[in-house]
């Protein structure tokens, strides 16, 4: 059969529960190997909902800490210790201020959850933009985006088992998504618009100018806000809670 990735959508929706979708994660197989793209408030619902143990992710990778991209790893944490007995380690890769950032959520929203003594090993890796990391045997380069988070916002290069995949997170336009998606098996891309614009967020029409550059081999538009869901998709896929793309 060859290599392959499955992309299983856990929440493709914005901020505001645009089309009552729930918010940002991407669930990623490979070989043996499971991992995260972001983990928005509603990860654990969703991985309720669609049959995913939480046990099994080795990894979660962050493009940037807003709430609908990083709010659920206090309850998958907290679940991973009281009730899913978590023993397997769980890496937690972001960006610089994570380290800060996560424990100081933990607390606001669960006090003394952050220094409770666990029963499996929770290591947090800030990566460093343009460098590339290899966690658990899945590369990741992040890109320098456009998008205020209080600490640096990514797109995300991710290779694992020999198939690429790019997402690019909130973000106006900027250059770094070309070497960042080029020739990416899989570009999952906000398209929180069609054409109009919004900044710090990236609308499909300005996508499109520059996908001959980028030359993916499929485009997959996410984080759609109430106008862009009315949208016939044109050029792209569009992306649904609970989808599973298989890229071979």
């Amino acid at each position: 059969m060859g290599r392959m990735m499955e992309v299983q959508i856990l929440g493709c929706g914005d901020a505001f529960g645009s089309g009552g979708r729930l918010q940002t994660c991407f669930y990623i197989r490979a070989a043996g190997k499971r991992f995260l793209i972001d983990c928005g408030t509603t990860a654990l619902i969703a991985m309720r909902r669609f049959g995913v143990n939480p046990n099994a992710i080795d990894t979660v990778f962050l493009t940037h800490l807003h709430g609908d991209h990083f709010g659920g790893l206090p309850f998958l944490i907290l679940d991973a210790q009281l009730i899913s007995r978590r023993t397997a380690p769980l890496t937690i890769a972001g960006p610089p201020g994570l380290r800060q950032r996560l424990p100081a959520l933990m607390e606001i929203l669960f006090p003394g959850s952050s220094s409770v003594e666990r029963r499996f090993a929770l290591e947090l890796v800030e990566l460093e933009p343009e460098i590339t990391a290899v966690l658990n045997d899945v590369e990741v380069t992040p890109f320098p985006v456009r998008h205020p988070s209080g600490a640096p916002s990514f797109a995300l290069r991710v290779t694992c088992e020999g198939r690429t995949l790019c997402y690019t997170g909130d973000t106006e336009w900027v250059d770094a998504i070309i070497p960042a998606a080029r020739s990416a098996d899989l570009l999952i891309a906000e398209g929180y618009t069609a054409e109009r614009p919004v900044r710090y967020h990236l609308d499909w029409a300005t996508l499109r100018r520059h996908l001959p550059q980028i030359a993916p081999r499929r485009v997959l538009l996410t984080h759609m806000s109430a106008e862009m869901l009315g949208h016939h998709p044109d050029g792209y896929e569009a992306a649904e809670d609970g989808l599973t793309v298989a890229i071979r």
